[in-house]
């Protein structure tokens, strides 16, 4: 009889806890879903290659942004139905990741971009939880242009946006701390930026043609004749001077010739001995003269 009573007082003792259990469990299943834990996910400029993976629903936004604001509370419902539909749920602050920003042009806040395998596209519906879950549910994503290559994140056109972006945001932090900080005038701060980007134009330009020149060195002072053919035209060049020079003399005392025979001739046809005599019996007269005093010089 002492084993019966123990076991009938067990069994009461197990009812007794047993009954709470199934109340607290049909008043959970009342009870609204909560959030689950790390549901909605953060993309980083570090991190962001991750989504070139899988399927992905981006929302970039801004804390200051009140249309942002507004949606946020619908973007964590939608979150938590990303692991039962087989989706990463994912959301963009702009102005912590400024490369992001520059990497898909964010010109309007909050932007909503679907991934899929690595394209992209941008949502254009409404933006309640039912609409976000019946473009990925029913496939909607199919009925939008993918973005083109050339504009995708991956993009050497968008790499480059993405460091530009990066470079504004440093930039102005360092004018901010300049400012802010240091107390200088915000005319020395651009004063300063002003000079720094003097100094490295000159510096990258100066780099830029030792490059050139290093890469496509010149023919003409690359080959090993060059001088040896500039010398050689120098001295045609000049031989060619004294040539001409020399021609030029001749044609001078050609000249002097001729005028110092014109001069004998008339100076014999004005003399006395010259009259009667004809021009022509004259001129030979003068020529046959000169050339016997030629002879006798040589």
């Amino acid at each position: 009889m002492s084993g019966i009573t123990l076991f009938l007082s067990g069994a009461a003792g197990l009812r007794s806890w047993t009954r709470p259990l199934l109340l607290l469990l049909t008043f959970s299943s009342w009870l609204p879903a909560s959030a689950k834990p790390g549901s909605l996910k953060e993309v980083t400029d570090g991190d962001w290659e991750k989504i070139m993976t899988g399927e992905w629903m981006i929302e970039f936004y801004a804390p200051w942004c009140p249309a942002c604001q507004q949606l946020q509370p619908v973007w964590k419902e939608f979150a938590d139905w990303g692991d039962d539909m087989g989706i990463n749920v994912a959301k963009v602050d702009v102005t912590e990741q400024p490369g992001l920003s520059g990497r898909f042009i964010i010109t309007s806040l909050p932007t909503i971009y679907h991934c899929k395998d690595g394209v992209f596209r941008k949502y254009h519906g409404a933006r309640t939880k039912e609409d976000f879950l019946s473009f990925v549910h029913e496939q909607k994503w199919k009925n939008t242009e993918p973005v083109s290559s050339w504009f995708g994140p991956s993009s050497f056109l968008m790499n480059s946006m993405s460091a530009l972006f990066k470079l504004s945001m440093f930039i102005r932090r360092c004018h901010n701390y300049m400012t802010e900080q240091l107390g200088i005038p915000v005319w020395g701060s651009y004063v300063i930026f002003g000079l720094v980007t003097l100094f490295a134009g000159l510096t990258l330009g100066l780099l830029l043609v030792f490059i050139a020149d290093y890469v496509f060195p010149s023919r003409r002072f690359s080959s090993h004749d060059y001088y040896q053919k500039k010398q050689s035209m120098e001295q045609s060049r000049l031989i060619q001077n004294q040539d001409e020079d020399q021609e030029a003399d001749g044609e001078e005392d050609d000249e002097e010739e001729e005028d110092d025979q014109d001069g004998a001739w008339r100076r014999q046809r004005e003399s006395p001995e010259g009259q009667g005599y004809p021009d022509e019996a004259l001129r030979k007269r003068v020529v046959a003269s000169r050339e016997d005093d030629e002879e006798e010089d040589s």
